[in-house]
């Protein structure tokens, strides 16, 4: 079963640099372009009255100032992965994705 620290590890790998974040609490001063993630759901399978199987899924947020940034491309094609929505904030392009992992 993959972990949270192996997500990372793929995030960052994705992305080029060590601008992952996960739930970075607000005094943490963000690079860009960046990706941002935290906890979203947790899918319980159930089998004879117990939980047999735990599907983690995680929000992820590809932030940066170019709009068709390539990151974009590379996590849309990962697995177990959807995009959600795109926004704009602080002059900050924002693509949200949601991914079982």
């Amino acid at each position: 079963m993959a972990n949270r620290l192996d997500l990372q590890d793929l995030l960052e790998k994705l992305l080029g640099s060590r601008n992952v974040y996960f739930q970075p609490p607000p005094s943490v001063k963000i690079k860009y372009p960046a990706i941002v993630y935290s906890h979203k759901n947790i899918e319980n399978l159930h089998a004879n009255d117990e939980v047999y199987l735990q599907n983690y899924a995680y929000e992820l947020i590809v932030i940066g100032s170019n709009p068709d940034s390539e990151i974009i491309d590379k996590i849309s094609k990962l697995p177990l992965c959807k995009f959600d929505r795109h926004y704009t904030k602080d002059n900050l392009n924002h693509d949200a994705f949601t991914i079982y992992y």
